[in-house]
C-alpha cells in the first residue's frame, strides 16, 4: 500500500512529465509554424502542447506486464516497446526543433515535415502504449 507521500511524489512526477511533453510540443510547433504560415495559429500551438502533455503523461510510466518466462514471444511487452520508441521519436523531434531554432537554421521543408511526423508518431505511440497498459492492469 502506498503512503500519501509516495502518491504525491508519483503525481508530481507525472505532472512534470506532462509539462515536458507540452514543452516538446511547443518546440516542434514553433519550428513548424515558422516554416509553414498556415500553422502559426494559437490553436495549433495549443493542440501540439496538449498532445505532448497527454503522450508524456500516459506513455512514459506504463505499468509493467507480469513476466511469463515460458514463452519468448509473449515476453515482449508491446506497450513498453511502443512507449520506448514513442518517447525516443518525440524527444528526438523536440531536440532537433530546439537545435534548429537556436542555431537559426532554415532546413528544407522535407526535414520540417519529417520532424513533425516523428513527433506526432512518437506521441501517438506513447498514448496508445499508455492506454493498452492501463486497460490490462
Amino acid at each position: 500500500m502506498q503512503t500519501r507521500v509516495r502518491k504525491f511524489a508519483h503525481v508530481l512526477e507525472r505532472l512534470g512529465l506532462a509539462m515536458a511533453g507540452a514543452a516538446s510540443g511547443l518546440f516542434v510547433a514553433a519550428l513548424v509554424g515558422t516554416s509553414h504560415a498556415a500553422l502559426t495559429t494559437q490553436a495549433f500551438l495549443l493542440m501540439m502542447m496538449i498532445g505532448g502533455a497527454f503522450g508524456f503523461y500516459l506513455g512514459i510510466d506504463t505499468p509493467p506486464r507480469p513476466f511469463d518466462g515460458g514463452n519468448r514471444i509473449r515476453d515482449i511487452d508491446t506497450p513498453e516497446l511502443l512507449s520506448a520508441i514513442g518517447t525516443f521519436l518525440a524527444t528526438a523531434a523536440a531536440f532537433a526543433s530546439v537545435g534548429l531554432i537556436v542555431l537559426r537554421h532554415d532546413p528544407h521543408m522535407t526535414w520540417i515535415w519529417m520532424i513533425m511526423a516523428g513527433w506526432v508518431g512518437g506521441v501517438a505511440m506513447q498514448i496508445i502504449a499508455g492506454a493498452i497498459a492501463r486497460m490490462r492492469a
